[in-house]
């Protein structure tokens, strides 16, 4: 295993990491108080179940291309290696940037994502590739 397969691993579980912890804030600060709002207006049942789903995506999102990123680590060819990477970075670029962007700075998320997606450039080009 090379550095840049470990690396790329590495981008991986913090990436995933990310997600599990986020899908944890979001359901205790934002799904749980946003559902107890919508019981009480008996007109927005059909929002009380799409937030949930919505607020859920970019974890869903972000745990599997944490998961593409460790099998591309370990078991891809260069060139597939390469658009997962792309296809990732450009899912964890948005994510820093909008976590930035709307906390202004004051939330290690975008630090982790960034971390994650420093970590994703240096693996992704297989050596020698």
């Amino acid at each position: 295993m090379t550095w840049q397969d470990m690396a790329l691993g590495a981008a991986g579980i913090v990436g995933a990491g990310v997600a599990v912890i986020h899908g944890a804030l979001t359901q205790r600060f934002i799904v749980r108080p946003l559902e107890a709002a919508c019981r009480a207006e008996p007109g927005l049942r059909g929002v009380r179940r799409l937030v949930p789903v919505l607020m859920h995506f970019s974890t869903y999102a972000w745990f599997l291309s944490g998961v593409a990123l460790v099998v591309a680590a370990g078991w891809m060819a260069p060139q597939a290696r390469l658009v997962t990477a792309a296809l990732v970075g450009a899912g964890y670029l948005f994510g820093a940037v909008g976590n930035f962007w709307a906390t202004r700075g004051r939330h290690p998320g975008w630090m982790m994502m960034s971390l994650a997606l420093a970590l994703l450039i240096a693996g992704a080009q297989a050596p020698g590739g």
